[in-house]
């Protein structure tokens, strides 16, 4: 490979990288912006807030791709498990940054890819090597230090942190739907577009009945969270449309960095030594599972 190719491979790896940056950033962002209002905003009209508005920058590509033809699809179960499983992950998270730490809810997003793995065992045939057996072994023990049940009333409390990892378990069910939908053939724009539309249209429908009206104030922030989410997901596309997927996993890993920053700064919320070693087991966990799973 002559040095101009070189140096352009290069190029394309570092802009991929910043992608992948950004929208953890732009998550991070996000999530603080939830945590700030879910005190007075309830928690299906920010999913409804965010799903509504970042359905908006996926117009767009659904244009660019064929208009109405992008919602044909053969797979009308498999869009449905995707998107009540995706929906009840967000809602569930947005549940999490009302009543816990945000970092703490950072960390424990991180074990979706256990999980993944874990599920994929029986719903996509894989097998259960003696890697898998050990990462996801790990990242649980790494749930565990987080949530410290044995601390009591020191620890996290445990409603609301089971609350949060049941809805990783259902984005891991929804990354399991997406993958069996890939192999089927499906596209990835059909698969988005769906997604978006789905969760707009069914947290509307959950949100109108006890609808309460945010105080003008706090409009901004609701208008952020919409477009936060939508960029970071532009973003995180862009990064692995052009960058190589082992290459880029990790760094979605920076979203701790960011939490733990925001939560110090806006909360003082001040991680102690157990948070640190748990989340310190999750990354660990989340990176020997993407390792192992690029290697094969």
């Amino acid at each position: 490979m002559s040095e101009t190719a070189r140096g352009s491979v290069a190029l394309v790896r570092r802009r991929a990288i910043l992608c992948v940056l950004g929208s953890s950033g732009s998550f991070a962002v996000a999530a603080a912006l939830v945590k700030t209002v879910a005190a007075e905003v309830p928690v299906i009209e920010l999913v409804l807030f965010r799903s509504a508005i970042a359905l908006l920058f996926v117009v767009p590509l659904i244009v660019q791709g064929g208009g109405w033809t992008v919602f044909r699809t053969r797979q009308p179960f498999g869009h449905l498990v995707r998107g009540l499983a995706g929906l009840a992950g967000m809602f569930t998270t947005f549940y999490g940054l009302a009543h816990l730490p945000i970092a703490a809810v950072t960390a424990l997003g991180f074990a979706m890819p256990l999980f993944l793995a874990v599920l994929s065992i029986p719903l996509l045939g894989e097998r259960l090597t003696a890697g898998r057996a050990i990462s996801v072994g790990a990242g649980l023990v790494g749930v565990l230090l987080v949530i410290r049940p044995w601390q009591g009333s020191k620890g996290l409390p445990l409603f609301e942190s089971a609350v949060v990892v049941g809805g990783v378990v259902g984005w891991a069910l929804a990354m399991v739907s997406i993958r069996r939908m890939g192999r089927s053939g499906e596209s990835n724009l059909t698969i988005v577009a769906l997604f978006s539309l789905l969760c707009t249209l069914v947290s509307s429908l959950a949100a109108v009945p006890g609808w309460t009206s945010p105080r003008l104030e706090l409009w901004p922030a609701l208008l952020g969270i919409g477009v936060l989410s939508g960029a970071a997901q532009l973003l995180m596309t862009e990064g692995y449309r052009s960058g190589e997927a082992s290459m880029l996993a990790p760094f979605e890993y920076s979203a701790i960095l960011y939490t733990l920053a925001l939560g110090f700064v806006v909360w003082g919320e001040r991680p102690g030594v157990w948070d640190g070693i748990g989340i310190g087991v999750l990354v660990a966990a989340g990176l020997l599972t993407w390792w192992r799973e690029a290697r094969r």
